[in-house]
């Protein structure tokens, strides 16, 4: 009886956070739906800028339960930028966490509501957000060979001309690094060993096709490069990696600390030639490799569980995301005190899905 309790409490830990965040979703979208199309017949920027702003309210609460329900310190190491910027965000892949540590360090630049990913095909199927995900400027892709260039370009070209905010975050090994698959680590070895590269053992080798064409594409509208290197503290045992925690695990508080190092790269010292660039990424992902070596596997101990240079203990303020998680559950609540609500509520979920499903099928 003991151990039932046991894991009951800690089943809530997650029960609550998902039952808010999935459960808030057709409130969201409710609300996102109005404002398309009420701005219908406005100038696209309007519509975009108040996109933004609903966008940064619902990922402020997605916030409060992935930082400070959990209690993770955050350590920041490296360049901090504080100042909004038009950027591409490159990080290691490791955790479906991966998405938010994106959210937490735009948040701490006032650029939350501009945080745009490229994302995998199949996302767009989720219910909800996988058609909201690409109206807010998400991009959708396919891998390897039957990965769309033009239909890339066409997109960021055209957030390009409308003046479009742009926190893109990329991925760029393609697939989440972990160590106890032995089979996609070796594949992606001797993938990088049969085109002359070095062999990385804490990151997978980094495709180079989004990031050519996102840079290709914005190289005259970007402000930098964020090369981001990502450690979740707890998953390791005795200097041996393990895989990282899924979000589930985190929201249950198996993540005492995320160590993140970001490096700024000036726009002017990437290369531009696709062939240049992929030697450039590589590079790049040896450098991250190698810290993570470090931090892992160094013989001293002062120099393992953290990145060179000084950290930065980066503490979000509750009052930053309480708000958003007070508004849309209260939102929520609302509808589902009527009868004309709950059937709103269980129409968004059914028919928003079917409409989405229908709308990126048709864009396709």
């Amino acid at each position: 009886m003991l151990l039932s309790l046991v894991l009951h409490t800690y089943s809530m830990r997650y029960l609550l956070p998902s039952v808010v965040l999935l459960g808030t979703a057709p409130t969201y979208v409710l609300a996102w739906g109005v404002w398309r199309l009420l701005s219908a017949f406005l100038p696209a920027r309007f519509y975009q800028a108040l996109d933004d702003r609903l966008y940064c309210v619902y990922q402020s609460m997605v916030l409060f339960f992935f930082e400070n329900y959990t209690g993770v310190q955050i350590l920041l190491y490296g360049d901090l930028p504080k100042n909004k910027e038009n950027i591409i965000y490159l990080a290691n892949h490791q955790s479906t966490v991966d998405w938010i540590v994106a959210d937490i360090l735009a948040i701490r630049q006032n650029a939350l509501g501009h945080v745009r990913y490229v994302l995998k095909e199949g996302l767009k199927w989720l219910p909800l957000y996988g058609c909201y995900f690409a109206q807010h400027g998400g991009i959708y892709v396919k891998r390897s060979a039957k990965f769309n260039e033009k239909e890339m370009r066409n997109k960021l070209q055209s957030y390009v001309n409308a003046g479009t905010p742009m926190y893109l975050v990329i991925f760029p090994e393609g697939t989440r690094y972990n160590p106890e698959q032995t089979k996609v680590l070796s594949a992606s070895q001797a993938f990088a060993a049969q085109r002359g590269l070095a062999v990385l053992k804490h990151v997978l080798t980094p495709r180079i096709k989004a990031t050519h064409v996102a840079f290709d594409c914005m190289k005259n509208y970007l402000d930098a490069i964020y090369d981001v290197t990502v450690v979740y503290e707890g998953k390791d045992n005795g200097g041996q990696r393990r895989e990282s925690p899924t979000m589930t695990e985190f929201l249950c508080k198996e993540c005492p600390k995320i160590h993140i190092h970001i490096d700024r790269i000036d726009k002017k010292d990437v290369p531009e030639e696709q062939e240049h660039m992929r030697r450039w990424l590589h590079e790049r992902f040896e450098i991250k490799d190698k810290m993570l070596i470090e931090f892992y596997e160094s013989p001293d101990p002062e120099r393992r569980k953290r990145f060179p240079g000084k950290s930065v203990n980066s503490k979000l303020s509750i009052k930053k995301t309480l708000p958003s998680m007070l508004i849309l559950s209260g939102l929520t609540a609302g509808m589902l005190m009527t009868d004309a609500g709950r059937k709103l509520y269980v129409n968004t979920w059914i028919y928003g899905t079917l409409l989405g499903c229908l709308w990126v099928t048709i864009k396709a």
